[in-house]
């Protein structure tokens, strides 16, 4: 068993999560991997059985009923990881938008360099995406200027899905109501744990738009997003921010 769990939420992947899998395991850091499945219909959840048989202390799987959404995907993995005392836990895409060798980088960010949550982002040196129209950069980019500006977190990219989180910062994070589970999910868990004074870490990546399978991303998500983060920034007047000292790991 690794100390470090790879979350992985799919929904129609067939075509992308074996050889993502497969591209985790080459690295040189092992990773265990959880796939959190919504029901896919094109029979991911089925893949990801047959590869278990080969790796079955490797390859974790939890099928839920349907789509429940991005945020309670993660959540049920969040819980899943820390029942299992996994030191280091990952979020990341199943469209190869995110590179696997990424991982052992957002990994060292953490174990080297002593931060609590590594994020891979797309714009802390520039705007490093690929494949995507310019109209999706621009409103992806002004979107975290935009979260910037509303919650003072200074952090470059703000929705990035790309992150690796020290365990006892989601054990901090998980105490309390996670209310966002679209878009506005990647904001509130970054914001929450910068609140709690953990050290953030924006590691450079350069992110690639999927070329195999269907985007999941939509109108109501990106609005969702867009005003839940004034509602985020209001009610934390009315929270304290309070967390025990974090043991290194």
């Amino acid at each position: 068993m690794s100390n470090s769990l790879v979350i992985i939420p799919t929904y129609n992947e067939k075509e992308n999560i074996a050889a993502l899998i497969s591209s985790i395991f080459s690295q040189a850091v092992s990773f265990d991997i959880l796939i959190v499945d919504d029901n896919s219909p094109d029979g991911t959840g089925e893949i990801v059985k047959e590869l278990q048989e080969g790796y079955p202390d490797r390859i974790h799987l939890l099928q839920r009923s349907g789509k429940l959404g991005l945020g309670t995907a993660y959540i049920a993995g969040f819980h899943y990881a820390l029942e299992r005392n996994y030191d280091y836990i990952f979020e990341m895409d199943a469209d190869f938008s995110h590179n696997p060798d990424d991982l052992v980088r957002l990994y060292q960010a953490c174990t080297q360099e002593g931060n609590d949550l590594a994020i891979g982002s797309r714009y802390v040196t520039g705007v490093n995406v690929v494949n995507w129209p310019i109209n999706r950069v621009l409103v992806s980019y002004f979107a975290s200027v935009y979260v910037q500006i509303i919650t003072g977190m200074p952090i470059k990219d703000a929705t990035a899905g790309f992150k690796c989180y020290r365990k006892n910062v989601l054990e901090t994070i998980m105490r309390n109501k996670i209310r966002f589970v679209g878009y506005a999910f990647q904001i509130e868990m970054k914001f929450t744990a910068w609140k709690y004074g953990f050290e953030l870490k924006e590691v450079p990546i350069i992110f690639t738009d999927r070329t195999r399978g269907q985007s999941k991303m939509s109108s109501k998500i990106f609005w969702e997003a867009f005003t839940g983060v004034v509602r985020m920034k209001i009610r934390s007047f009315f929270r304290k921010y309070h967390r025990d000292t974090p043991a290194q790991n």
